[in-house]
């Protein structure tokens, strides 16, 4: 793929009174691993409802070069889909949901299915209401992982699994899924587990986009300083957006400032995305 993914501009969605979008723009470049990143009620579930067709909307939206709502059949031929609750058959087996799937979707790869299953836990002959939340979401994996989609979009979608099995997960996504010609969204709230596998993030509060930047510009933009209290005068006098306390210390976080400037004051570091998120809003509300 060489065309941009998604393009978004002046996207509004309303709820009745309640404003859900609030005419975001943003884009997706192909080959990329996109981190939705916002509290519960901010927006990020109809941001992907749109993108998937599932929502009308104010504004212009492509994706993939169609109407997703429009065009949702023609869409559904190039997109896969996980959403936050795994929801499947209970009666049954997991070897015939995969036969189903193969004879269903003409980008389903078996094999590839049964690589990303737990073959110990999961087997082909199991009943799907045999099967723990956890199981059930890593059967849903293995099967929305084993569709040959331009665009993977993921909602939530270590909800209910262990960290042995989220570790495994996202290694799977980079060395087993993801090649230069997909595209991924993934909305979660555990950043901090996930973080090491994206290229961009999109920060959305309120239905408005606080921040969309790629991991490469943020390490350029943005630095954390641990400032010692005899140096915390002059950190403030260049302008933190947030500071925090830790072990006695502040760490204080800077935007667009020189690191020549910075390293008087003390340890200097890239700044976690979780925390440079909650400095973001932090700042918005204030």
């Amino acid at each position: 793929m060489s065309a941009t993914v998604i393009k978004a501009s002046g996207l509004t969605k309303n709820y009745g009174t309640v404003k859900a979008l609030d005419g975001i723009d943003f884009t997706v470049e192909p080959g990329r691993i996109l981190g939705l990143i916002g509290r519960n009620g901010a927006g990020k579930t109809t941001t992907l409802k749109a993108v998937l067709g599932l929502t009308p909307f104010a504004g212009r939206l492509r994706v993939l070069g169609l109407d997703p709502f429009r065009q949702r059949h023609a869409l559904m031929k190039r997109v896969s889909f996980i959403a936050d609750v795994a929801v499947l058959p209970r009666w049954i087996k997991i070897g015939q949901l995969i036969e189903y799937m193969a004879s269903s979707h003409p980008n389903f790869d078996s094999e590839r299915a049964l690589r990303f299953l737990n073959r110990d836990e999961l087997r082909l002959n199991t009943r799907v209401k045999t099967l723990s939340k956890g199981m059930v979401t890593q059967l849903h994996l293995a099967l929305v992982m084993a569709i040959d989609a331009d665009l993977l979009v993921l909602d939530e979608p270590t909800l209910g699994l262990d960290i042995v099995y989220r570790k495994k997960f996202y290694d799977a996504l980079l060395n087993d899924y993801f090649d230069r010609s997909r595209t991924i969204i993934v909305s979660t709230h555990q950043v901090e587990e996930m973080e090491h596998i994206l290229t961009d993030v999109l920060f959305i509060d309120r239905g408005r986009v606080l921040l969309s930047s790629t991991i490469d510009d943020l390490a350029q933009r943005y630095c954390e300083v641990r400032v010692p209290l005899s140096r915390e005068a002059d950190a403030r006098r260049l302008g933190p957006i947030a500071e925090r306390d830790s072990f006695g210390q502040k760490i204080m976080l800077f935007e667009d400032c020189l690191a020549e400037d910075l390293q008087m004051l003390g340890e200097i570091r890239v700044p976690r995305i979780a925390d440079l998120f909650v400095a973001k809003v932090s700042g918005e509300r204030a």
